[in-house]
């Protein structure tokens, strides 16, 4: 593809490109003998049994509680009913011990009795009445019991050491994008981020971040705060400073990074808690999806938890994309209330407007559930958020986690996309330490980075000037049926793909990194054919291998590198 056509799509997202690579890289796969990989997807090919398991058999307990109220012969049952229920749930478990998921119930129910202080029957009958799904969400914001079992998981899913005092007000959301969504709607509807403000994203970041202030509904400006790979993906000191600008109303960040994959160090949680006793009404806005493939994470809701706004999915770490479950956090104690009530007379008028359907004192009304209402463009609370079962499939989730004192599940999801990191990287043939911050969960390889350590400056000056940035994935999809996302869609360096450690099986990873390599010798092949040069002395290019396919990619590419890239 010319360098006129790739500029074509500079204005795509990467997940919109993906869909292109992924036509050319079928196509190329259906042509050859080659594999169709698409490690484009951040959707894991593995899934938590144990409490999925639980759920299906929870269901058949929930359907004989609807019969014992109600049985019709035509098929119409009645609605569950709480007293005794957890003592027939005892029984009916005892009697169907060799179904899966009945020893996880059997230990779960006391478990958690024990732990929250619940009362039995109360905590079953969510459990049952709520898998039936034969109620609106009471409350409406997220169900009693499921809140307090999910609050305890995020405490060790996000927080860290040592825990926050206090307690965190949790929104149960249709996942990690809803809650995007909802929090850009309400902090603009709240007055706390306005048409014209400046918000930092801290980059390489997730798109939706980077797409969304530019939409006409927010219009917001952005100064980006980077994290270099020349600092492991760490925001420099200099980046840093940028936040005590007053113009820059919030900070957000993806933590571990996508696609960095590179966790926030406890020596940048300390410089950015030195820039709030600077700057105390900073918003700080985090997403914490990858957090659990981190041993002993902290996020900044456990760092600072006044400032912050917490999001989380489950999605990843369950292997349960297609649950769409999500939550936002927001602690009790926390700025956006004491922002919003310091609002002019003007502003806080129009906000009881706006919120005097839902109660007659609309100015008591806390940040988090303003959220719940402007998801649902005010009144009828009581359908927004997640259904019942979600919330049920939620609260599973979490407590096998918590049950699981040895996180053996952690452990094993650690070491599947571990597994998959080394075999890229060796294939890749390149030199990387190992560092604990690493998620695993993606990878970003820099071209440009490895080219300039192996083939020298001159060879990347020849490059970047000859060839557009989206010829890399471009190329791996038409060459290697192999499909990447570009790195430049997430303001990560534009000769860098994003590597998805989730989603094929292992033995094919080496392959993908061997392609990627391919195409650098590709890109250093064309440079000594346009110019007759080879790299200088004490150079490794002569490391990277000979392309894979006997196809001639560097005269293909000398073809193309006409025009420059155009941005």
């Amino acid at each position: 593809m010319d360098v006129l056509t790739l500029r074509e799509y500079e204005t795509l997202s990467p997940f919109e490109i993906k869909d292109f690579l992924a036509k050319a890289a079928q196509k190329a796969a259906k042509a050859s003998s080659l594999a169709y990989l698409n490690a484009g997807r951040g959707n894991p090919n593995w899934i938590a049994t144990t409490p999925r398991e639980a759920f299906f058999l929870l269901g058949q307990f929930a359907i004989t509680e609807s019969k014992r109220v109600l049985d019709l012969p035509a098929g119409v049952g009645g609605m569950p009913k709480a007293p005794g229920i957890a003592d027939r749930l005892e029984g009916w478990l005892r009697a169907h011990r060799d179904m899966p998921g009945a020893a996880f119930l059997e230990a779960m129910v006391p478990w958690a009795v024990k732990k929250f202080g619940f009362e039995p029957d109360a905590f079953v009958h969510e459990l049952v009445d709520s898998i039936i799904g034969d109620n609106y969400p009471v409350p409406d914001r997220m169900l009693v019991h499921n809140e307090q079992v999910v609050h305890e998981y995020l405490q060790w899913a996000m927080c860290g050491t040592p825990r926050p005092t206090g307690t965190f007000k949790l929104y149960a959301v249709e996942g990690g994008t809803a809650a995007m969504c909802y929090i850009f709607k309400s902090m603009k509807s709240n007055r706390l981020l306005n048409p014209g403000d400046t918000i930092a994203p801290g980059v390489p970041i997730f798109t939706p971040y980077l797409e969304m202030p530019h939409l006409e509904d927010y219009d917001l400006n952005i100064v980006n705060v980077r994290a270099p790979q020349e600092n492991r993906f760490q925001y420099t000191d200099e980046e840093l400073k940028k936040l005590l600008d007053p113009k820059i109303k919030a900070f957000f960040l993806v933590n571990p990074g996508n696609p960095s994959a590179m966790a926030i160090s406890e020596d940048t949680i300390k410089k950015i808690g030195a820039i709030l006793k600077a700057r105390p009404e900073l918003i700080l806005l985090t997403d914490d999806v990858y957090g659990t493939f981190v041993p002993g994470f902290r996020s900044l809701l456990g760092a600072f938890p006044r400032n912050t706004i917490g999001v989380y999915s489950y999605s990843k770490y369950f292997g349960c994309t297609g649950w769409r479950l999500g939550v936002i956090a927001v602690h009790e104690d926390n700025i956006f209330d004491r922002m919003i009530a310091q609002h002019p007379e003007a502003i806080q008028k129009k906000l009881d407007k706006r919120y005097g359907a839902l109660t007659l004192e609309p100015r008591k009304i806390k940040f988090i559930d303003r959220i719940v209402a402007d998801s649902r463009d005010i009144a009828l609370n009581h359908t927004a958020g997640l259904s019942l079962p979600q919330q049920v499939m939620m609260t599973l989730f979490s407590l096998s986690e918590l049950m699981d004192e040895k996180k053996a599940y952690q452990a094993a999801c650690m070491g599947i996309v571990k597994k998959r990191v080394w075999a890229t990287v060796e294939g890749l043939g390149i030199d990387i330490q190992p560092n604990p911050l690493f998620d695993d969960y993606y990878g970003l390889v820099d071209l440009e980075f490895w080219i300039r350590k192996y083939a020298g400056e001159d060879v990347v000056k020849w490059v970047k000037a000859n060839i557009h940035p989206l010829d890399i994935v471009f190329r791996l999809a038409e060459d290697h049926g192999i499909v990447l996302l570009n790195g430049g869609g997430f303001e990560a360096p534009d000769w860098s793909v994003r590597v998805s450690f989730a989603n094929l099986n292992d033995d094919v990873y080496d392959d993908i990194g061997r392609a990627v390599r391919a195409v650098t010798r590709g890109y250093y092949q064309a440079y000594q054919l346009a110019t007759g040069k080879s790299a200088p002395a004490g150079m490794r290019a002569a490391a990277l291998p000979k392309p894979t396919k006997a196809k001639a990619t560097a005269k293909a590419t000398t073809a193309k590198a006409k025009v420059r890239k155009g941005r």
